[in-house]
């Protein structure tokens, strides 16, 4: 329960917001002075070629958004009308939206401890209850990887395609190999608050020239050669504009910058926080090297307060060296620094709540949103919906690579505060 009382920071101290460093200028100077405007010129090139090379696949085709290189992924991948596609649950919707596009039955897998990523137990939990299933979407939380080769190894053994989303995590590795490379198709985005950014802005990964091809025809309106606008399939305006390419080549040379920066974000927070009852989101320190975009704080089950949230609110009651995410969340927002509360899970979504819900217990239905603290305990006495529970007693704290280390050290002293 918060007792002391801080100056509010001068100017915000936002979640994760973009760095510029004047590079992205010149590049949209170009596109402006050679009258390249739209969806054809260097700049495309360049982020394409840049972004092929950096994650260590033979191509990627620039698309207007993250959701856009998603949604082709899923044609891609060969999601149909009725299918049944086996999805990370805690994500953010974009993940989830494109399977819906195609007319295909999200069915939501559960989260794992270890990296708050998708759980490979219940990923062959899911496929022994949906022997259908062909596709699998899984994320990379928060740019930290997931459990990649055992996921993989599961969609091999069940000739499953697997549509790699690693919007969050661009420059994160697991064994030596980038996120996005590891799928059959993969995705990454330059979204206003990722790791590099072009205010906007995606690419589709593939290692396949004829998917990448099919993917540049789709973006384009699925415009067929011919001297005339001739069109046999259905396409889309999804190909990113030269000029956000402009603004992306010119933070492609930052990338390894902004990583080492969010890295050292995380490692104070962590050193910060020696003596609290929370931990950092986790990793495996020994095969993957996270991008750190976001930071994030779970707290032990033990020093929780008294927390409900309903669907657009949510009550807690303090109490003497307990806290819980929203007053945290508040506390930070009082004195003008943006946190954010975990992912909700997507099996905990009012328009996904009736979707079927797998964990490495078995098969339920989402759950409702007032999740309390502790919630219905499993055999080795964890809750059985770890999503839920992450994002329970988890938070995202402010990350902006442009927060001095003053501005840090008075985030953990607010934290602090919140336990006292």
């Amino acid at each position: 329960m918060n007792t002391r009382e801080f100056k509010p920071f001068e100017h915000k101290l936002w979640l994760s917001s973009p760095t510029m460093h004047g590079e992205e200028l010149a590049y949209m100077k170009e596109a402006y002075d050679t009258n390249w405007m739209s969806t054809v010129g260097a700049n495309i090139n360049e982020v394409e070629r840049l972004t092929s090379e950096t994650v260590g696949c033979k191509y990627a085709v620039a698309l207007s958004c993250g959701t856009a290189a998603l949604h082709l992924a899923m044609k891609v991948a060969g999601v149909k009308p009725g299918m049944h596609v086996l999805c990370s649950s805690q994500t953010f919707s974009a993940s989830i939206n494109p399977v819906v596009y195609e007319g295909s039955i999200p069915v939501f897998v559960d989260s794992e401890y270890d990296t708050w990523n998708m759980d490979p137990v219940a990923l062959e939990k899911a496929f022994e209850l949906y022997p259908d299933a062909k596709v699998v979407v899984v994320a990379h939380l928060y740019g930290t990887p997931g459990k990649i080769d055992e996921i993989k190894s599961i969609c091999d053994r069940h000739e499953a395609a697997l549509v790699e989303d690693a919007a969050e995590s661009l420059g994160a590795t697991y064994k030596g190999k980038m996120t996005g490379s590891f799928g059959t198709v993969g995705v990454c985005s330059f979204n206003g608050n990722k790791i590099i950014t072009g205010s906007s802005g995606g690419c589709l990964l593939t290692d396949d020239l004829e998917v990448a091809n099919k993917v540049r025809k789709w973006s384009t309106q699925s415009r067929e050669n011919a001297p005339w606008y001739q069109h046999e399939e259905i396409g889309y305006n999804y190909r990113m504009s030269n000029v956000i390419a402009g603004v992306v080549r010119g933070q492609f040379p930052h990338l390894e910058e902004h990583i080492a920066q969010k890295s050292a974000i995380y490692e104070r927070y962590k050193e910060g926080f020696k003596g609290l009852p929370v931990k950092m989101n986790p990793y495996d320190e020994i095969n993957s090297v996270p991008n750190f975009w976001l930071s994030c704080l779970i707290i032990d089950e033990d020093a929780m307060c008294k927390q409900v949230r309903g669907e657009q609110e949510a009550l807690y009651i303090g109490e003497y060296g307990k806290s819980c995410p929203t007053e945290i969340l508040e506390t930070l927002a009082k004195y003008n620094a943006e946190g954010r509360p975990i992912w909700k899970p997507m099996h905990m979504q009012p328009i996904f709540r009736n979707n079927a819900f797998v964990t490495r217990e078995g098969e339920g239905r989402g759950r409702t949103n007032a999740y309390i603290a502790g919630g219905k305990l499993g055999r080795d006495r964890r809750p059985i919906d770890v999503g839920a529970d992450i994002f329970n007693r988890g938070l995202c704290l402010p990350s902006d690579n442009k927060m001095t280390v003053e501005e840090q050290e008075r985030v953990i002293e607010i934290v602090k505060s919140c336990f006292e």
